[in-house]
């Protein structure tokens, strides 16, 4: 169960942000009132939300969850792979530091949030180009000394391995048809969401409760047939940036 999350404004550098989306720069008053109803709707599920500011000279620092992986006993600061973004770890050290005893991970291993997903006491880790072997290591050999296990995955080639994969509760995951065959991911239900609405895989689970992004119908009955209760909400502009739902705050 979570029960905290840290979440950080955008500010009006985002407009620059890394993008492979092409979709244009967003509204950024936009983004504000989406983030807004976001914090909300989190606050809503029964999660305390802590609201940094923005963070000047770091576009996309409102995408907090590359900084850390956060579980029980720890938080695990990520050196991030994106050069433009490093640093940005820094900047969320003193927040986690009054919930949790933190580690750094330091280059040349590279991991960033988005390539982590925790199911229980497992974390599946997938290669990508801002997280290498090293980084993936470096994560495991941190959390296991407190009980975990760390399922490293050579996976599509994705922005993020929560691009592809997300867990929605009751042993289901969302899945791309690419990594449905993946072996590591077998013990697992998986809902394949197809190409066409590839976005909404990304969707995030809140102790019992699934947040889809707006404007994804086929996905939306999907992740309601399996039972669990739903809340849609639009993230638009942060889809212009290759950000999803579970991109932007940490929970734990």
């Amino acid at each position: 169960m979570f029960t905290r999350a840290i979440t950080r404004r955008p500010g009006p550098e985002m407009v620059g942000g890394i993008t492979t989306a092409n979709l244009g720069k967003p509204d950024f008053e936009l983004a504000l009132r989406q983030h807004a109803v976001y914090c909300r709707t989190l606050a809503d599920l029964g999660l305390d939300v802590t609201v940094l500011d923005a963070a000047p000279g770091f576009p996309d620092a409102c995408f907090v969850e590359d900084t850390a992986v956060v579980c029980e006993h720890v938080a695990v600061l990520t050196p991030l792979g994106a050069p433009s973004r490093q640093g940005e770890q820094l900047t969320i050290e003193p927040e986690l530091a009054k919930h949790k005893p933190v580690v750094r991970i330091t280059p040349p291993a590279l991991i960033e949030g988005g390539d982590v997903l925790q199911v229980g006491k497992i974390f599946y880790v997938g290669l990508s180009e801002r997280t290498n072997r090293a980084g993936a290591q470096a994560l495991a050999d941190t959390v296991a000394p407190y009980g975990y296990e760390t399922i490293i995955i050579a996976c599509c080639p994705s922005l993020h391995f929560k691009t592809d994969v997300n867990f929605i509760g009751n042993n289901t995951i969302l899945v791309s048809p690419c990594c449905d065959s993946l072996p590591e991911l077998s013990r697992f239900q998986r809902v394949i969401v197809e190409d066409d609405e590839a976005y909404a895989r990304n969707c995030l689970y809140i102790n019992g409760t699934v947040i889809v992004p707006e404007g994804f119908p086929k996905t939306l009955a999907k992740v309601r047939a399996t039972g669990v209760d739903t809340v849609v909400i639009d993230v638009s502009e942060f889809r212009k940036l290759d950000g999803g739902l579970t991109c932007l705050s940490l929970r734990f």
